[in-house]
């Protein structure tokens, strides 16, 4: 991503008409497929990335997202913003434009698309361009004149026929908030044209799969279609002592340093499509000896550095508590802290991964205990962690994973 980091914005407010019959009782992105809630699958594939900050603008039945507000998400804040009345999705956006400080992506809250997100920003804009839009082939709706005329990719102009169609997903620079100078305006329908027209939007096109849910039909199809973001294989691997050197309370990013081929083997099980979970106790918050902030400011960091790399931690869960804590707060016993299994448990919710083909990595017996208590196959590591992995790969025979 760019050095100025994004933040992400969902589209969650509408009120899902086409399929009533479900929506009078809940909204759209919170339906489950799969037992995952739609928006779910949205944070999974997006918060692995180093957004700055995800708000989710909501409006009909706002309330029941307050699970997902003022939580963290893999090190990025989750903030809610209900509407007071139905402003459209441009009026909904214009309750950002003092908060959003940065370029920033936006998506509708109720369709995905896997697709290439690096190499949708990498796509430059000009000086006086206000975004870019992703574009996949239309191959079930209905034509969408709206788009016709846009600029593709290195400046290829398409007609829009019904062969590409808007995929919900856009990219902004803080011009865009000119344009939403009515209260209530809508993105698809007003502001995209204007843009296309004035020749200040690019269109960039991807071959990945598509779903909204706004259909019954498609619901049905939504579990299929996500079939393959489940049950993949997983590596659960401790912190200290098994991705970097265990010197005693590690919170300082000048201390951490990696074990011998931790980032061969990272870039292994992201090649692989491995999910890769951070699951670690943090007993020196407890104890006063650094802050939570000073937790998430070192993996903030080190989120940034492997993403230079193009490595990708899926998630991670970390514990604060500890039974004989300094601070009050954390003063606990908590059944997140190994050997508990909460923070696995709370990974399992999330992802759905599937212990068949998954595995943890640590170095104490309280992770073996934790990893026992979720039937997860525990390794303690090894000083080689690549050639382990290697090998737990070919045990579990998802070596050739894709």
């Amino acid at each position: 991503m760019n050095k100025q980091k994004l933040d992400l914005v969902i589209l969650a407010g509408g009120r899902g008409t086409r399929i009533r019959n479900i929506t009078k009782k809940i909204p759209k992105p919170l339906i489950k497929v799969n037992n995952l809630h739609f928006i779910q699958y949205l944070l999974n594939f997006y918060s692995k990335y180093n957004f700055n900050k995800i708000y989710i603008l909501t409006g009909y039945q706002g309330g029941k997202f307050n699970k997902f507000h003022n939580i963290i998400i893999n090190l990025i804040p989750v903030e809610c913003i209900k509407e007071k009345k139905p402003l459209d999705t441009g009026g909904a956006l214009n309750q950002l434009r003092k908060k959003i400080n940065n370029n920033f992506i936006l998506i509708n809250g109720d369709s995905f698309v896997d697709y290439n997100f690096k190499k949708f920003l990498k796509n430059k804009l000009k000086k006086d361009d206000v975004g870019k839009i992703l574009l996949v082939e239309n191959k079930n709706y209905k034509s969408n004149n709206k788009l016709s005329n846009l600029k593709i990719d290195k400046s290829k102009k398409i007609f829009f026929g019904g062969h590409l169609m808007n995929a919900g997903v856009y990219f902004f620079n803080k011009k865009i908030f000119n344009y939403l100078k009515s209260k209530k305006i809508s993105i698809e329908n007003e502001i995209i044209p204007k843009l296309i027209q004035q020749k200040l939007l690019k269109g960039f096109t991807t071959h990945g799969n598509f779903l909204d849910i706004g259909t019954y039909n498609n619901l049905r199809k939504a579990k299929k279609f996500f079939k393959n973001f489940i049950n993949k294989p997983s590596i659960l691997l401790d912190r200290d002592g098994v991705i970097n050197i265990d010197t005693g309370h590690v919170y300082k990013i000048k201390d951490f340093i990696f074990r011998k081929n931790v980032i061969s083997c990272l870039k292994l099980l992201n090649k692989k499509k491995i999910n890769i979970f951070v699951i670690t106790n943090q007993a020196g918050i407890a104890k006063g000896l650094y802050s939570e902030k000073d937790f998430l400011n070192l993996h903030r960091y080190l989120k940034t550095l492997l993403e230079k790399k193009n490595i990708y931690i899926n998630d991670i869960e970390y514990c604060p508590y500890h039974p004989k804590a300094k601070i009050k707060k954390y003063k606990k016993n908590s059944q997140f802290r190994k050997p508990g299994n909460l923070m696995i448990e709370k990974i399992k919710k999330k992802w759905l991964f599937s212990n068949k083909n998954s595995f943890m990595i640590g170095d104490n017996y309280s992770d073996k205990l934790a990893a026992k208590k979720s039937k997860v196959y525990f390794e303690y590591v090894k000083t080689d962690i690549l050639k382990q992995v290697k090998k737990i790969n070919h045990k579990l025979r998802i070596n050739n994973y894709s």
